[in-house]
């Protein structure tokens, strides 16, 4: 069983010359039995960084529009937007608003963002979600800096919204941590993971414990319906990643 899941993850790795945390959500198994599709939706760090044969790389792949979760101000490009590739924003940290900060923002960083983001944030998560149900044909890949947490919650919201089995969405979640903790000696700055690991001891927890209380009652397709999201963009989301799948109870959630 292990073997498997590592099989898995080793072969949704991608590289992309200038990242270091680069994965496609597809091959990952759901309630229903099928595999997530591959190509459809690639979550990854910070592209600002990828060379020319970074972003043939990502071009190989199919990927036809990038969503970038981050604000406009940390947008740095060392190279244009290729041409025939979309860019589109999406900043969850602007759209959290000031009061959300001032109360969980000592969280940031950490799981314990995730589901406080989620209860009091819908309208960006509804942001998020038609933005991908708008895209155009081809490949989408969504990123934040390190692509941890921003596109943590972005990719934990989409596999749920998918039917993802909850021990993929957490697995690959904590995935993200190897693979960027090297980039925090090469820029030399600390290592966030000692912070990270001091407030979830603090508050007496696992990042695995917390991820699995974020997925608790979470109705995905509910939850967006509430928030505004059309049915329509629900599925088209869903069809990203599990083609075919239009039944009308993949839309309602029921």
């Amino acid at each position: 069983m292990r073997t498997n899941a590592l099989s898995t993850t080793e072969d949704r790795t991608l590289d992309w010359d200038g990242c270091l945390n680069v994965r496609d959500l597809g091959g990952l198994p759901t309630a229903s039995g099928r595999l997530t599709a591959r190509g459809a939706i690639v979550r990854a760090d910070n592209l600002d960084r990828l060379t020319r044969e970074g972003w043939d790389a990502l071009l190989d792949h199919g990927v036809r529009t990038v969503v970038d979760l981050r604000d406009d101000e940390e947008y740095r490009p060392l190279l244009p937007l290729p041409e025939g590739v979309d860019l589109v924003r999406v900043p969850l940290d602007a759209l959290a608003g000031s009061a959300w900060w001032r109360t969980y923002g000592r969280l940031d960083g950490t799981p314990l963002a995730l589901r406080p983001y989620l209860d009091h944030c819908p309208h960006a998560a509804a942001a998020l979600v038609t933005a991908i149900a708008g895209a155009r044909p081809g490949g989408l890949v969504v990123h934040c800096g390190a692509g941890r947490d921003r596109t943590g919650l972005a990719a934990l919201l989409l596999l749920a919204l998918a039917g993802v089995d909850r021990a993929a969405i957490i697995e690959d979640y904590l995935l993200s941590g190897p693979n960027v903790r090297p980039l925090y000696g090469m820029l030399g700055l600390p290592d966030p993971y000692h912070r990270i690991d001091a407030v979830l001891a603090e508050a007496g927890t696992t990042a695995e414990a917390v991820l699995e209380s974020t997925l608790d009652g979470l109705d995905p397709a509910g939850y967006l319906l509430a928030a505004g999201v059309s049915p329509a963009a629900i599925a088209a989301v869903r069809a990203r990643l599990l083609p075919g799948r239009q039944r009308s109870e993949d839309v309602t959630g029921r």
